[in-house]
């Protein structure tokens, strides 16, 4: 697929359902949108409006992320799942980041963001996950976590212990999601954990559109 179509097929997926009475254009208001989850700052984002003769404030851009609601797309079947969790800062507070990825494609499948890890949180991961996509036939490679061998037992899921291969893939999102969060520090200021899952959803959609 050219690049060019890829582009505009992201630009069309983006809702733009809750607008009400926004002076910007639409197709700026989803370029704004594009290039900040794909890693601009909002400053620079803001930057790029007043080219076109729009001057916004970059809160303004940061609230047409969060009310745009994007998240990766369902229905996939993937043969392997890389779930695993890591922690992450924000605002100063430290959270688990739950993910699963699939290493062939390298698409985020599905995050989940909890104060702390526990195999309740675990097990909530692969469930919601298990609704989304049909996961029951495919692999799953977990590390040493306990909490994650366990919740995969009790939905009867296959996995199996890898420490490298399948599992380098959902590493790289890890670091990649890290990276943007220490460039995007300005979004969590004060913000709430809901409004950071929400972010790491967007970003979830934003990746899969450009990997």
């Amino acid at each position: 697929m050219p690049e060019n179509d890829r582009l505009n097929g992201y630009l069309d997926e983006i809702n733009l359902e809750f607008v009400e009475r926004e002076a910007t254009p639409r197709l700026l208001m989803k370029l704004s949108i594009q290039l900040h989850l794909a890693g601009l700052l909002l400053s620079n984002t803001v930057s790029i409006l007043e080219v076109f003769g729009v001057e916004r404030a970059r809160f303004t851009v940061h609230h047409w992320v969060h009310k745009a609601d994007l998240q990766p797309e369902s229905g996939r079947c993937p043969d392997h799942v890389a779930a695993d969790e890591t922690v992450i800062r924000l605002n100063g507070e430290q959270y688990w980041l739950y993910a699963a990825v699939d290493p062939e494609t390298n698409e985020l499948l599905h995050t989940k963001l909890e104060l702390t890890t526990t195999e309740v949180f675990a097990h909530s991961l692969l469930t919601e996950l298990s609704e989304k996509h049909d996961v029951s036939d495919a692999v799953f490679p977990v590390n040493g976590s306990h909490s994650l061998q366990d919740a995969c037992q009790r939905l009867i899921l296959d996995f199996k212990y890898e420490k490298h291969g399948n599992r380098n893939a959902v590493e790289r999102v890890f670091r990649e999601i890290k990276r943007c969060i220490i460039c995007f520090s300005n979004c969590f200021s004060n913000a709430k954990a809901e409004t950071a899952d929400d972010w790491l959803r967007s970003f979830s959609f934003a990746w899969n559109q450009i990997i």
